[in-house]
């Protein structure tokens, strides 16, 4: 596997809140470990809840008994939304905080991913799938049909989110399993990217790069190009 993670300020931000950890070495049970997270929040409340989440994940990873990829992820997910969510209650400078996560580990041929919030992975093989699902309030209206799904790009809610690390003492997370075939790509990334650069061009930057190396800093570099009106953070992982 070749792997490429950074994050950007982007043209807009002054804090970068996006935060992203990238490791091809066991975490715990985890072969590998690939974690990307958005925070939200007042004056450095975002950039603690995604540093304090991922932190939080990767020790109950390496901490975790269980055996089971979808397990692990789901027991240190719970742990690391307690972290955050205890954290804000308990001050009142970081009270409101949250994050977005998306995480994901590879098993062999298969791959695991958990996500919480509107933070994405993508796969790309000969075409772009979106794996995760946004939970977000323009996501809803277009699954009820309300909003068109180009007009949800721009939608002035858009980035509403309906689930995210730290809302609750409990959060719901959703899961999904993936065979992957040699030469896929798991694409994983904030909406700092994917609000400003549409999908097929990503997966036409993706293909058409020398290196997933190459392809991330042009992602930023277009993303920026077209705006850059927040964050990015981004994992490329070649299989």
């Amino acid at each position: 596997m070749r792997t490429f993670s950074i994050t950007d300020v982007g043209m807009v931000r002054k804090m970068n809140q996006d935060y992203v950890f990238c490791s091809n070495n066991p975490i715990g049970s985890l072969s590998n470990l690939f974690l990307v997270a958005d925070g939200m929040g007042g004056h450095n409340a975002g950039d603690y809840a995604s540093k304090c989440c991922v932190e939080n994940m990767i020790t109950a990873i390496e901490h975790s008994n269980l055996k089971s990829p979808i397990s692990i992820l789901e027991q240190a997910l719970q742990k690391a939304n307690a972290a955050v969510y205890e954290t804000a209650e308990s001050d009142v400078a970081l009270q409101g905080m949250g994050t977005t996560l998306v995480a994901a580990t590879i098993l062999g041929t298969e791959m695991y991913i958990a996500n919480v919030g509107d933070s994405r992975a993508y796969l790309i093989r000969e075409y772009i799938h979106q794996i995760t699902e946004d939970h977000s309030w323009v996501e809803a209206m277009v699954r009820k049909g309300e909003i068109d799904r180009k007009d949800a790009r721009l939608h002035e809610k858009k980035n509403v989110i309906t689930r995210a690390i730290g809302m609750g003492p409990m959060v719901q997370a959703d899961f999904f399993e993936i065979s992957l075939e040699e030469g896929d790509i798991l694409a994983m990334c904030t909406d700092g990217l994917s609000n400003m650069v549409e999908d097929e061009e990503i997966f036409e930057i993706v293909k058409n790069s020398e290196s997933i190396e190459s392809a991330g800093k042009e992602l930023i570099r277009t993303a920026n190009a077209n705006g850059g009106k927040d964050n990015i953070g981004l994992i490329l992982v070649q299989i």
